[in-house]
């Protein structure tokens, strides 16, 4: 085995398993617990407006980042879904509840660690063992570019969406 190979091994193990995840966290929001519309109840009671619509999109962009992924296909666009689902889960959710994930409230430890691996896959690229490879797209979205696509597209597409849908109830203090 050459490093080449340990390379696309340790890639593919690290792009799969953030897509999992993803996927994962998509699909419980829509048939876990009280499903989609426990989902929509969650999120309206963060000041997510219209809940039931950022239910699903927030579950419809999980699970399409977490194939996009997993099967390394347009890597920067799935790496971007991460970035803007892990941000507004930041803002509107972990940000206040300290840094450790067992903090009451859940810190923000764990969706700063997806959305800095959201924005590492975007600018590494899936490597070779990828559908990105296969077809020929990997060397035109790798780098800058596709650091641009995950961090800016992501981040750009969380920033949007708070300002339009995110209505955080006013505090009293």
């Amino acid at each position: 085995m050459n490093d080449a190979v340990a390379i696309d091994l340790a890639m593919f193990i690290f792009r799969a398993g953030i897509g999992a995840v993803m996927l994962a966290h998509g699909i419980n929001h829509v048939i876990g617990g009280g499903k989609i519309e426990g989902t929509a109840g969650w999120f309206g009671s963060m000041g997510m407006r219209p809940p039931m619509v950022q239910a699903w999109l927030a579950s419809i962009t999980e699970i399409g980042a977490g194939i996009l992924l997993i099967l390394g296909l347009l890597t920067p666009f799935g790496a971007a879904g991460v970035v803007g689902v892990m941000t507004v889960a930041w803002i509107i959710n972990h940000r206040s509840n300290g840094f450790f994930i067992f903090s009451p409230g859940e810190g923000w430890e764990y969706v700063m660690t997806l959305l800095l691996c959201g924005i590492v896959l975007g600018a590494l690229g899936p490597a070779r063992w990828s559908l990105d490879h296969a077809l020929g797209l990997d060397e035109d979205l790798l780098g800058w570019p596709g650091l641009l696509i995950a961090a800016v597209g992501g981040g750009g597409g969380a920033a949007v969406l708070l300002l339009v849908a995110w209505k955080p109830a006013v505090s009293d203090d």
